[in-house]
């Protein structure tokens, strides 16, 4: 399975809208455009999964630098994901 980014999405492209577009090239398992936590407005980029790595591959070279809702698309292989360590703060320290 080949996990896809999809990047410089248009605010109107929805998950049914980008399982459309990548289908042409291959069976798609999974679309997920991310949204904001706070508002739930795309964030403007979203993953793709699809089993056939060739199928997959097929799409990324097809669909990177096109236009799809008036934006110029950034498609590439997605980076694994790193685990989220938290944030800030580090060791307390006691005053003296």
């Amino acid at each position: 399975m080949l996990r896809i980014y999809v990047g410089n999405l248009s605010f109107q492209s929805t998950e049914d809208t980008l399982r459309d577009l990548f289908a042409q090239h291959g069976e798609v398992d999974n679309v997920a455009v991310i949204t904001d936590r706070e508002t739930g407005r795309s964030r403007g980029f979203g993953f793709i999964e699809m089993a056939n790595d060739n199928e997959a591959h097929s799409a990324i070279e097809a669909l990177n630098g096109q236009e799809y809702d008036g934006r110029t698309l950034t498609v590439n292989e997605a980076r694994p994901r790193t685990p989220h360590t938290g944030g800030g703060g580090g060791q307390r320290r006691e005053q003296w």
